[in-house]
């Protein structure tokens, strides 16, 4: 097993105009880990938000707007060290957990993903809530394991599952970090976690999202299918 601490972890994160949120999630994530952590922001923003984020120690790299899984896998990517966590800039997800998950790291697990349905998200809108629920079924059917939560936001990595992958999703880059992973025989752990109203308003439109989604995790899951069959002759 390992012996990572919090100077091993990277949190990472897209963002675009969060300018309202950002600095609270900053300052929560150094509370939670002392100060000792990385912190990766992929930033598309036309507000303050990257001003913000460099004015909390953050490393920002700035790109164009090109959507939300482009932003994170840039993030995950482009941090240094070897565990790495993803979280939202929108405050809803807890920071004082990321020594929780630092600590399953530690145990053998290769990720660590939030299940914010555990608890029932009663914070989350019911349509979000809802279409959360539908895409685990969806998932669990496709990949042939049961899944809770496959587009939470807020995951521990280690480094070589990131590094080893391609990923190849957008909207839908959440449920492919946990899909891909656990198809291909990593030790996944979901752990429940707390969920929070957002701060600031939601980029996301719900229809056209959950469509992106859902066309993601029927992508990948037959990927996976295919992968595995090759690896038999």
């Amino acid at each position: 097993m390992s012996d990572y601490g919090l100077a091993d972890v990277s949190v990472v994160m897209g963002s675009y105009n969060e300018a309202e949120a950002i600095g609270p999630v900053l300052s929560d994530i150094d509370d939670a880990t002392d100060g000792k952590a990385e912190v990766v922001v992929v930033d598309g923003s036309s507000d303050d938000t990257a001003d913000i984020a460099r004015e909390h120690g953050a490393t920002v790299i700035e790109q164009e707007p090109q959507g939300y899984g482009y932003a994170v896998c840039k993030a995950l990517l482009s941090a240094s060290n070897p565990v790495r966590i993803t979280t939202d800039c929108d405050g809803t997800y807890p920071m004082e957990r990321i020594p929780d998950f630092l600590d399953l790291i530690n145990e053998g697990y290769d990720v660590v993903s939030g299940d914010r349905l555990y608890h029932g998200a009663e914070t989350m809108p019911t349509m979000n809530r809802y279409g959360n629920l539908a895409f685990a079924a969806l998932s669990s059917a496709l990949a042939g394991d049961h899944l809770h939560d496959v587009t939470t936001g807020m995951r521990a990595y280690r480094g070589d599952v990131i590094e080893d992958i391609t990923w190849t999703e957008n909207t839908g880059l959440s449920a492919e970090l946990l899909i891909r992973p656990g198809m291909r025989g990593y030790n996944v752990r979901e752990e429940p976690i707390a969920y929070d109203e957002r701060l600031g308003e939601t980029k996301l439109d719900p229809f056209s999202g959950g469509a992106e989604i859902a066309g993601s995790i029927l992508r990948v899951c037959a990927e996976e299918r295919k992968r595995q069959l090759r690896s038999l002759f």
